[in-house]
């Protein structure tokens, strides 16, 4: 069986989740004894790895709209996968170059659920039209998939709810994963000092894009109600719009006015000072609005960092509350974006956890054992190949 698979993002080319996703899921199922053959389409420039192709956007449409730059694309893309038995699409980008390779090839078409358009709403500040363009791209790709995979039952409840015309039936749940040997606990302290971080004080440590689903600004917020010896760690970058990264950079221009120990490292940093920032933290964070699993939490947990996290989406499914980290408690309002029905609720809720959380270091470090333990356990790449394989053949 040869599998095309399609994404935006592949090797050296990631800045999400869904992109490690790929990369990962490539590799394990390349090492399956059975497995597929698979070949890997992806936007942007041209890859060296044997079975891999880059796609860059088409000239013709330089001064377009993104969302059509990205339809462009997808055309390219699908005109390509001839000979393959099966295309896997992942996120609205490739979403249309999976639904048209499957009725140009007549072929299964299965989509891997990251993140869904209806829940970015959000998105229309970026995209403007093109918001428009990315939902129905989705919703066409969904609605006439041989299958979809969700990455957690919290993202599979939200598929169902925002296309209720999909069978339940067609939609499995298959969990992101870890690859724990290369995210362990490490260590060393250099890296980490070198970037202005103290070690041997205690800090929270935050790691994802400048974007409204993973809710910085209430992080920043609640901040402030921190123990003043508390060092607040940011590592954070890529903002979504010019709005969102002026309405960070205001937060955090406040905040470093009112407390020392702010340190936001807003370059993209090397596997070796993550793997440190995250081994070093006292706890790691995740303020999140909207994440239907969160690898960010996985890569936490596999190097012994304890989590506290929104209890929202699928984070409930991997940070095991009172036992690997703590869940803040949120209610949200019901209009798509994930917001707080009271946000000050929820960045007092946040800071008090946090609180809790650096105030007893012992418990923090147990946690973060057990987190350790439980990555390794239950979210192996080899585990979720094959689970992945299994749907293959399910609509073969």
């Amino acid at each position: 069986m040869r599998v095309d698979l399609l994404t935006k993002e592949y090797p050296p080319e990631i800045y999400g989740g869904a992109g490690v996703h790929v990369a990962e899921l490539v590799k394990a199922l390349r090492a399956l004894d059975d497995g597929p053959e698979v070949a890997v389409r992806a936007f942007g420039a041209p890859r060296d790895e044997p079975g891999a192709t880059g796609y860059p956007d088409l000239p013709e449409l330089a001064r377009a709209n993104a969302a059509l730059r990205t339809l462009g694309v997808d055309l390219t893309i699908a005109a390509d996968t001839a000979g393959a038995d099966l295309v896997h699409s992942h996120t609205w980008y490739a979403n249309l170059a999976g639904h048209l390779a499957a009725l140009l090839h007549g072929v299964p078409h299965v989509v891997t659920a990251h993140s869904l358009e209806p829940l970015r709403p959000w998105k229309a500040e970026q995209l403007g039209g093109g918001y428009r363009l990315s939902s129905w791209a989705e919703r066409t790709a969904f609605e006439s998939a041989a299958a979809v995979v969700a990455v957690s039952a919290g993202m599979r409840a939200d598929i169902l709810r925002c296309y209720p015309g999909l069978d339940p039936e067609r939609v499995h749940v298959v969990h992101n994963g870890i690859d724990a040997d290369e995210w362990t606990p490490v260590p060393g302290r250099d890296l980490v000092r070198a970037n202005g971080v103290d070690p041997d004080r205690p800090s929270v440590v935050f790691v994802g894009r400048i974007t409204r689903q993973k809710g910085l600004p209430h992080l920043l917020r609640a901040a402030a109600q921190l123990p003043p010896e508390v060092q607040l760690v940011l590592c954070a970058g890529a903002p979504d719009t010019p709005e969102i990264a002026a309405e960070v950079a205001g937060l955090v221009e406040e905040l470093q006015r009112t407390r020392n120990g702010v340190v936001w490292l807003q370059r993209h940093l090397s596997r070796a000072e993550l793997l440190e920032h995250l081994s070093q933290a006292t706890v790691f964070v995740c303020p999140s609005v909207y994440e239907p699993l969160g690898i960010v939490n996985l890569e936490a947990m596999a190097c012994g960092a304890a989590v506290v996290g929104t209890a929202t989406g699928g984070i409930p499914e991997v940070v095991d509350d009172g036992v690997t980290g703590w869940l803040v408690p949120i209610e949200q309002v019901t209009d798509g974006t994930g917001a707080p029905v009271d946000p000050d609720r929820f960045v007092a809720d946040l800071a008090a956890t946090l609180t809790e959380a650096v105030s007893d270091p012992d418990r923090a470090r147990a946690f973060g054992a057990a987190g350790r333990t439980r990555a390794v356990e239950r979210f192996s790449w080899d585990a979720i190949a094959a689970r992945t394989v299994e749907v293959y053949r399910s609509v073969r």
